[in-house]
């Protein structure tokens, strides 16, 4: 009897269950979440890109050819003028395939990544250097994203910004010809290295931002606790926050998308990024149609995320964004 008692007395404590950053949430981060947050970003994404295709079309023509397509009206005018009001709409098809492919990865990778390193450097050093894991978890979820992305982006630059009558528009005539003629477009993943330069930096500033405004927004002005606000409000405060952050964006990944789009002009063909760029000008790199992607990335931020949260809180998996500094 005394053996046991002395046994029992010296018995080591239980030990204590390991943290897991997915079970550290409202809602647990189970596989269904992320599957669900898979389907909220091809929406998201999906959607966005293609409503907004007319912007697009001329953004990447004031890009390649900014003497011609100076401004964002008059460039529409010239597009519809020239070619026709169906015109404004070229590549639309590539656009809804290539970014809703996008939007999986990049929304359900970035939860996915989030915890995985919030795991791998613990709870402690997770809380303190949230913004760190961001940027690594965002960066890592465009990085696969972008993959997905390039074949059907190369299709929607050369539709967009050949000359009309140059090369096909529909979008299996348009990548079968991309295929055959693979030497000289660089088809599938001839432009993944600008699109990671655009992408990427562009990523993690949306990524980023979107959650330190969110966290200001619930911090300074909403500063009861967030289920406390109606639904609406939530999503407004997600809309405002996508916006700001996409601002910040367009600057961010404007130069690289610049070069994006120069290299599915016909007379770049074989040419280095760094001649196009050099003969191009840095300036205009960095300036060229800039004020419309800044409406364009603003709007479709805002929206990009106004549309995911809408899906996940009507799954209840509740809005994203950084919590509240306390």
């Amino acid at each position: 009897m005394y053996k046991n008692l002395i046994h029992n007395s010296i018995a080591p404590a239980p030990a204590e269950e390991k943290w897991d950053a997915r079970f550290d949430h409202p809602v647990p981060h189970t596989n269904d979440y992320y599957m669900k947050c898979m389907a909220g970003g091809v929406l998201s994404c999906g959607l966005t890109h293609t409503a907004i295709t007319p912007l697009d079309v001329t953004k990447c023509n004031m890009q390649v050819n900014p003497a011609k397509y100076n401004g964002i009206f008059s460039g529409l005018r010239t597009i519809i003028a020239e070619e026709g009001a169906t015109a404004v709409f070229k590549g639309w098809a590539p656009t809804l395939i290539g970014y809703s492919m996008q939007g999986f990865c990049k929304f359900g990778f970035y939860e996915i990544f989030k915890d995985v390193y919030s795991n791998l450097v613990g709870k402690e050093t997770a809380e303190k250097n949230q913004g760190l894991l961001f940027l690594a978890a965002s960066a890592s979820a465009e990085f696969f994203a972008d993959i997905a992305l390039c074949p059907m982006e190369m299709v929607k630059v050369k539709v967009q910004t050949s000359p009309a009558g140059t090369w096909p528009t529909g979008l299996f005539a348009a990548t079968s010809k991309m295929i055959e003629h693979k030497a000289e477009t660089r088809f599938p993943l001839g432009s993944l290295v600008p699109l990671w330069s655009r992408q990427i930096p562009y990523t993690m500033a949306k990524f980023f931002f979107f959650e330190k405004v969110v966290g200001a927004f619930y911090t300074h002005i909403f500063t009861e606790d967030r289920s406390s606000y109606s639904k609406g409000t939530q999503l407004s405060v997600t809309f405002m926050s996508g916006y700001i952050a996409g601002v910040i964006c367009a600057i961010v990944s404007h130069p690289a998308d610049s070069l994006v789009s120069l290299l599915g002009k016909a007379e770049n063909k074989g040419k280095s990024v760094t001649q196009i760029a050099s003969e191009f000008g840095y300036s205009n790199l960095m300036t060229k149609g800039l004020v419309a992607r800044i409406i364009m990335i603003g709007t479709l931020t805002g929206l990009q995320w106004w549309i995911y949260d809408s899906f996940k809180t009507a799954f209840g998996l509740g809005t994203s964004g950084g919590k509240a500094s306390k």
